[in-house]
C-alpha cells in the first residue's frame, strides 16, 4: 500500500504541479491515533515548488489520491491522512495469510556480503550470561538481516592464545593430577574455566605473600612466579614448543567440545570459523606493513605503537617488547583474511561496550595506517552489559553465570511454571525447553542492545506480560482455534466478507506493519524492535479474541473473515518469533 501511495503521489505531483519528484517513501507515515486515516502523506517538502500553503496542497492531492485509488481523506493543516476502504485490507489479508515467508525480503541475485562477527569466546573458560547475549545478539541480527534480503555470513573467531589461555595451561599442569572431563565427569569447557579460576586463586596468594615481604603491589603483581611462568609458557607457545603446543591443543579440544554442545542447545550456527591462532601472524605481517610505511613506529624497548592522538584517541601497543601479540594484532590479521575471502561490503563485529575505544581503533589503523579502505566498512554493534539482581560477574573468581546452568535454570523454571498452569501438550520435555529457552532468548532481546539491562529469569518466564511464553502462548491459542475449526469442517478459505470493524481492521494494519518492522530492526539492527512488535500484535490479539466471538458468530462470513484474521497474526507471530532464534510450540 506505501508502495501505491508512493506511485501516485510521483504521478500526482507531476500532474498538479509539473514537480518531478523522485518519492522517499519517508514522507509517508502511519497515522498517529488521535487522528482518524491508515497513512499520512507530509506534503511540506514540496509545497515551496507547489506555489502553495500546505493545507491546500494536501487538499488538493486528497482529492486526487480519492479519484485514483477510490480512498478517503481528511487533512490536518498540511498533513494529509488517507483511509483505505474495508476492501483493501481484506484483499491484503487473503493474500498473505498463506504466505509462510510474509515479512521476508528474497535476497537479490549477486547481493554482497554483509559479514557479521559474534560470540568470540575465550578457551580458557566455558560460556556465561555476557555470552549468550552477544550469542543472541549476533545470531538475531543475522536472522533479520537475511529476512531483509541481504547476504549474511556468520562468522566466530575463537580467542584461542595469549596469557589467559596460559593461565589455565599452567593452573592444569600443576594442579590438575591428570584430571579430564572423562574422569571427572565436568564438561570440557567447565573444567578448563575451572583450572582459570584456580590460577587466579594461587596467583593472589603469592602476590598477598610478596606484599607481605615488603613489596609494592604493582611490582608484585609482575613478579609473582605464577605469572612469570605463564609469560614463559606464552613465548614458548608462539616458539612452537611441542610440549606447550601438545597441553594447548589438548585443552583447547576440550573447550571446543563443551562449546559446540552449547551453541547446538542455543540454537546457534557459524558458517566460519576463525581462530585467532592462525590470523595472529598475519597481524603481525601488517605492523610490519605499517613500520615500512610509517604510520606506525618502535620504541627503544623493541615494542610497536601507533600514534592516533591526533584523532582525539591515545598511542596504542599494537606488539610488546618480546614481540608477542596482543588482541589489537591478530583483529588486523582477521579482518585482512575476511576481506581477501568474502570481499564484504560491510563487516560488523557484535561486541560488549567495554570495547568501543577498541573498534575506534581498529578501524583508524586499517583505513588511514594501513591503507585498507574496507576498514572504513567496519562497524561496532556495541551492546551494554548484563547483570543478575545480585549483581556483576567476574571470571577469575568464579562468579560467573554459567549459560549451561542458566540454560537448565530456565528450563527447569519452565517445567515448573508450565506444570503449576496446566499448560502441558503431552511433549512435555520438548515443551519446556522450548519455553525455557523461549524466555530467555525473548526477555534478552527485547531490550534495545545500546542498553545496560537486569536480566531477571522468574520475570522472564511469566505467561503474562511482554514475555517469550505469553507470545508462544498466543500462537498456540490461535492454532489451537484454527484446529477446532477443521475439526468442525469449516472451510474459510473463501470468505467472501468485507466489512471490517474498527477492531479488526486495526489488526490487520498491525499486520500490514510487519514488513516495514523487519526492514526497520535490520537497518537499526535491533531485534528489540521484532520483540516489541510482536508483543504489542499478541496483546491486541488477545484483546480482540476476548470482545469479538467466532464460533458464537451467527454469519459464518464473518466468522471465516476472523479465522483468517487469526491465521495470519499466528503466521506473524510465529516468523517474528523466528527472527529472534525461538520456536513458537502447536499446542500448550
Amino acid at each position: 500500500m506505501k508502495n501505491t501511495i508512493a506511485q501516485t503521489l510521483q504521478i500526482a505531483l507531476k500532474d498538479l504541479y509539473q514537480i518531478d519528484w523522485q518519492i522517499d517513501t519517508s514522507v509517508i507515515q502511519k497515522t498517529k491515533k488521535e487522528f482518524d486515516g491508515d497513512f499520512t502523506v507530509v506534503t511540506f517538502p514540496f509545497v515551496k515548488l507547489a506555489r502553495k500553503a500546505p493545507d491546500a496542497v494536501a487538499r488538493e492531492l486528497g482529492d486526487y489520491f480519492k479519484e485514483k485509488i477510490q480512498c478517503d481523506y481528511n487533512v490536518v493543516k498540511g498533513f494529509l491522512n488517507l483511509s483505505f476502504a474495508s476492501e483493501v485490507w481484506v484483499d491484503f489479508l487473503r493474500a498473505n495469510r498463506c504466505n509462510a515467508q510474509y515479512g521476508y525480503t528474497p535476497m537479490p541475485q549477486d547481493e554482497p556480503v554483509t559479514l557479521i562477527e559474534f560470540s568470540s569466546p575465550n578457551t580458557n573458560k566455558p560460556l556465561h550470561l555476557g555470552h549468550i547475549r552477544n550469542n543472541l545478539l549476533g545470531d538475531s541480527v543475522s536472522r533479520i538481516l537475511s529476512a531483509c534480503g541481504k547476504n549474511v555470513v556468520k562468522v566466530n573467531l575463537v580467542n584461542d592464545r595469549g596469557i589467559h589461555i596460559c593461565k589455565s595451561m599452567l593452573a592444569w599442569q600443576k594442579f590438575g593430577n591428570g584430571e579430564t572431563p572423562e574422569s571427572s565427569g565436568i564438561k570440557g569447557d567447565h573444567l578448563v574455566g575451572k583450572y582459570y579460576v584456580e590460577f587466579d586463586k594461587h596467583y593472589r596468594q603469592e602476590i598477598a605473600d610478596l606484599m607481605a615481604g615488603g613489596m609494592e603491589k604493582e611490582l608484585a603483581e609482575k613478579q609473582a612466579p605464577l605469572i612469570l611462568e605463564a609469560q614463559e609458557m606464552l613465548r614458548k607457545w608462539e616458539a612452537n614448543d611441542p610440549e606447550v603446543r601438545a597441553l594447548w591443543n589438548q585443552m583447547n579440544h576440550w573447550v571446543y567440545e563443551g562449546f559446540d554442545q552449547t551453541y547446538k542447545q542455543l540454537g546457534i550456527s557459524f558458517h566460519k570459523i576463525y581462530y585467532e591462532s592462525q590470523t595472529y601472524l598475519l597481524g603481525k605481517s601488517l605492523v610490519e606493513e605499517g613500520l615500512q610505511r610509517g604510520t606506525l613506529y618502535r620504541r627503544d624497548d623493541g615494542s610497536v605503537w601507533v600514534d592516533l592522538r591526533d584523532k582525539g584517541l591515545d598511542e596504542k601497543l599494537l606488539l610488546r617488547k618480546d614481540g608477542t601479540s596482543v588482541y589489537m594484532t591478530q583483529d588486523l590479521g582477521t579482518a585482512q583474511l575476511r576481506y581477501e575471502e568474502f570481499h564484504p561490503q560491510q563487516m560488523i563485529y557484535v561486541v560488549g561496550n567495554e570495547q568501543n575505544y577498541h573498534f575506534d581503533v581498529l578501524k583508524l589503523v586499517l583505513s588511514e595506517k594501513l591503507g585498507k579502505e574496507f576498514g572504513k566498512n567496519i562497524f561496532h554493534l556495541s551492546y551494554g552489559m548484563v547483570e543478575l539482581p545480585n549483581g556483576k560477574m567476574k571470571s577469575r573468581e568464579g562468579t560467573v553465570v554459567d549459560a549451561d546452568d542458566l540454560m537448565e535454570e530456565m528450563i527447569f523454571q519452565a517445567r515448573e511454571k508450565t506444570s503449576e498452569l496446566g499448560k502441558s501438550d503431552g511433549k512435555e520435555d520438548e515443551l519446556y525447553e522450548m519455553i525455557g529457552l523461549g524466555a530467555l532468548k525473548y526477555f534478552i532481546l527485547k531490550v534495545d542492545p545500546k542498553k545496560n539491562m537486569l536480566f531477571n529469569p522468574e520475570e522472564s518466564i511469566d505467561f503474562n506480560g511482554n514475555t517469550g511464553p505469553f507470545l508462544q502462548y498466543t500462537h498456540a491459542r490461535i492454532k489451537s482455534l484454527l484446529r477446532k475449526a477443521a475439526d468442525n469442517g469449516i472451510d474459510y478459505a473463501g470468505t467472501t466478507a468485507a466489512e471490517l470493524q474498527k477492531n479488526e481492521k486495526d489488526i490487520i494494519k498491525s499486520l500490514y506493519e510487519f514488513t516495514e518492522v523487519v526492514q526497520s530492526a535490520g537497518a537499526s539492527l535491533s531485534p528489540a524492535l521484532i520483540a516489541n512488535y510482536a508483543f504489542d500484535l499478541a496483546k491486541s490479539y488477545n484483546r480482540y479474541y476476548q470482545e469479538t466471538p467466532i464460533f458464537r458468530e451467527a454469519d459464518p462470513e464473518k466468522r471465516n473473515l476472523r479465522l483468517q484474521i487469526s491465521e495470519l497474526t499466528a503466521l506473524v507471530i510465529k516468523n517474528a518469533m523466528a527472527l529472534l532464534g525461538i520456536r513458537v510450540p502447536e499446542k500448550m
